[in-house]
């Protein structure tokens, strides 16, 4: 009896390991096909934009159901349009979760100092490499920021947790550096679809802000994942878009100049907006505020400006429709558009997490609505394209703040789905980001970058210059003689032709300077070739290069030197020279890597090839 259960729990052992063997063949398989066929990614990014869409629309209920708890707000009313919220909750409930994310953010900070990558660092530095736990980190931030009122939206963290769940996925299967890049692109689009109910926008969001460029390659999995996206968020929800617009809107040529006119008064506020964030910062560092202190006392500021105006509260979404159905005065709109742009700048620069999106969007529909009633005292006959100035207004504010114009473009086609005022948007569009990009240089996420002294102006992939070091270049072999060496010996041991470069070395063994061996057999030195020491020849040696510097360093040093080669020492405390680099070969691999990325970035393996196309 004993036997028998002993060869059944051996069978069942040996079944056991087979079906682990079989399990790590088909994990392994599917790796392997998924980092080599386009068609396998692109179902990939269908199947998670479906989640990410899921994901999105769980969380704007969770957000949804809070803001009634916090604010206790009336049925089927939302908190940015300021109706209906218990004022004793307006006072304290922003200072509360300021107080509350101050005090998880310093005890996160005990346990994990590292600053959190989002998709455009991410896209641009790390190959699309981002941490899951740091992005739910981000995640939740938002979320807590979001439910205390503070004037921001959602969107920082529906992009981060997209683009950090389909960076994992693409970091397990071991994707490409370009495959990567686009999965992280694929979930910022998807979480913006499934946002905003707009997957044209969605899409174009991802080209355009974390990718950084429009290629074809990136066009099938970004696309299919903002559709998947954006369908599983509608059979979830209520398909609803951002705003509604019902009344027709009758444009004339006058109409698109001022759009022009408008986009130019957007981008001036805008840069004025985002650099008012800057100001608050240095303002709260100046009065050495305890940075886990701040976000309370943001939270009571913008309490304070709530009072009077509560539709500075969140995100805006339903403060736009609100000011689609009803017309304000000019003055009360003025006032309220400084209000918020005060308490966005206030949020963001006490230390509440989220982003601009969706505020911009709101202070632009505010600003086309001011714009148009300006404009009625002149003329009375433009009083009746509010709504069409309000929709320009929105493109051009937000396109100037958040940096990608299409976007803002295809947003408004896909709620409006008329084309004449998408024409009219365009046009501001391109005014307020053009004016923008020439003057300021820099959009929201990259202005932010700047602040913390990181020069990225885009996702434009450059970590790979970071990746082409010194290190991974050097010729191991340098020639190294003694400072105290007679020149006449140095022709002895490395007779003309035999070497172009050596290195001397100091009693210590430090670097001293480089010869170039056609100096050294110049017959001016024949005569005082056996007196000569080496020491008195050498020359640059202030010239040379560390293992962890880049090829930018590489390329700029050799220019600076006017040198064909550089030596490589071990570190500046141990400056002896264990390689060098030449110009050449230098050259040679910048140019090899710049192919090898450009032909990833198309999906083609030979685009730089010159050899003869196959017979047909």
């Amino acid at each position: 009896m004993a036997t028998l259960e002993h060869r059944d729990a051996a069978r069942l052992g040996l079944r056991w390991v087979i079906f682990q063997r079989q399990l790590r063949a088909v994990f392994a398989n599917s790796r392997r096909d998924l980092r080599s066929s386009e068609p396998a990614q692109i179902l990939a990014c269908l199947l998670i934009g479906a989640v990410v869409g899921a994901l999105v629309e769980g969380v704007r209920r969770l957000v949804i159901w809070l803001h009634f708890i916090d604010f206790n707000l009336h049925h089927e009313a939302t908190l940015s349009a300021g109706i209906g919220i218990n004022h004793l909750r307006l006072l304290i409930v922003p200072a509360l979760g300021g107080l509350l994310l101050g005090a998880i953010a310093l005890l996160v900070r005990r346990f994990r100092s590292s600053e959190i990558v989002d998709p455009v660092e991410a896209n641009a530095l790390y190959g699309g490499r981002m941490s899951m736990i740091d992005s739910l980190r981000l995640t939740l931030a938002t979320l807590i920021s979001n439910a205390s009122g503070a004037s921001l939206g959602m969107e920082a963290g529906y992009s981060q947790f997209g683009s950090a769940l389909f960076s994992s996925i693409g970091q397990y299967f071991r994707l490409r550096r370009a495959d990567q890049r686009i999965f992280v692109t694929a979930g910022a689009a998807a979480a913006i679809a499934a946002a905003f109910n707009a997957p044209l926008a969605g899409a174009f969001y991802g080209f355009e802000l974390i990718l950084g460029s429009y290629l074809t390659r990136a066009l099938a999995p970004v696309a299919i994942a903002a559709v998947s996206a954006t369908l599983v968020q509608r059979s979830l929800g209520e398909p609803q878009t951002l705003f509604s617009v019902i009344a027709p809107m009758h444009l004339d040529t006058r109409s698109y100049v001022l759009f022009g006119v408008l986009g130019l008064v957007a981008s001036g506020l805008a840069i004025l907006t985002m650099t008012s964030v800057t100001w608050i910062e240095r303002g709260m560092r100046e009065a050495r505020i305890p940075a886990w202190l701040r976000p309370c006392i943001g939270g009571l500021v913008l309490s304070a400006i709530a009072i009077f105006y509560p539709q500075v509260l969140g995100s805006g979404h339903g403060a736009i429709q609100y000011h689609f159905d009803f017309r304000w005065a000019l003055v009360p709109l003025l006032v309220l558009f400084a209000a918020k742009a005060i308490a966005s700048a206030v949020s963001v620069g006490s230390g509440f997490r989220g982003g601009l999106f969706s505020s911009s969007l709101f202070l632009g529909c505010l600003l086309g609505a001011a714009f148009a009633q300006i404009l009625a005292l002149i003329a009375p006959e433009f009083g009746s394209q509010q709504t069409a100035f309000m929709l320009v207004g929105m493109g051009s504010f937000a396109a100037a703040i958040v940096g990608a114009p299409m976007t803002m473009v295809f947003l408004v086609l896909e709620a409006t789905g008329d084309f004449s005022i998408t024409a009219g948007v365009l046009v501001g569009v391109i005014t307020a980001s053009t004016i923008v990009r020439q003057t300021f240089g820099y959009s929201f996420s990259t202005w932010r970058f700047h602040t913390r002294g990181l020069g990225l102006r885009g996702a434009h992939d450059i970590g790979w210059i970071a990746d082409l070091t010194v290190a991974r270049m050097m010729r191991s072999d340098p020639k190294v003689v003694a400072g105290d060496m007679t020149l006449k010996m140095l022709r002895a041991k490395y007779p003309l032709g035999s070497a172009k470069r050596v290195f001397v070395a100091g009693p210590d063994g430090a670097y001293a300077g480089s010869i170039d061996m056609a100096i050294a057999f110049d017959p001016k030195y024949d005569e005082t070739a056996e007196g000569m020491r080496l020491s008195e020849l050498a020359r640059g040696a202030k010239y040379f290069l560390l293992p962890g510097e880049s090829i930018r360093a590489i390329l700029t040093r050799l220019e600076e030197s006017e040198s064909e080669s550089l030596p490589v020492l071990a570190a500046r405390s141990d400056p002896k020279v264990i390689g060098y680099i030449t110009e050449a070969f230098a050259l040679r691999r910048y140019t090899q890597e710049l192919e090898r990325r450009r032909s990833a970035e198309l999906g083609e393996q030979d685009l730089f090839s010159l050899g003869q196309s196959p017979r047909a």
